[in-house]
């Protein structure tokens, strides 16, 4: 299985806040019309499970089902030497951050044309295959 959009962490936890009304019906309804064709890596799993312990005193419980949702429903990628090297050159490139570099490798190792980021630039084309979209403006 192959994606076709990579959601970022950002997205996801205002999916599961409620605290921004708008954003989070925005992150809920990309989230549902996509869900056939998302990829997630493990260093988002892995954002957004601490975010949601750390800011919103969820339970134990509710990572974990997130967790398995994620293997279940999604394609899950586990960052390669390959990811991780052209994250570097995606740095030198782009100038993004470290972070984010391996986001942008991430959906690109995974075949995804899009990625929904909020703290990217919108519109951004990178390596003439993925497009950043804020999925808020």
């Amino acid at each position: 299985m192959r994606g076709d959009v990579f959601i970022d962490s950002n997205v996801w936890l205002y999916a599961f806040v409620a605290g921004e009304r708008i954003k989070n019906i925005k992150a809920k309804r990309l989230i549902e019309e996509n869900k056939s064709k998302i990829c997630i890596s493990t260093q988002v799993i892995n954002e957004v499970s601490r975010n949601l312990l750390k800011k919103c005193d969820v339970s134990e419980g509710f990572i974990t089902d997130f967790i398995n949702d994620a293997y279940l429903k999604f394609q899950v990628l586990s960052p390669s030497k390959d990811s991780l090297l052209n994250a570097s050159r995606i740095r030198e490139e782009y100038a993004f951050s470290y972070w984010d570099s391996l986001i942008i490798s991430s959906a690109l190792e995974s075949g995804c044309s899009m990625l929904y980021s909020e703290d990217m630039q919108h519109g951004q084309v990178i390596d003439k295959f993925l497009t950043i979209k804020n999925p808020f403006k």
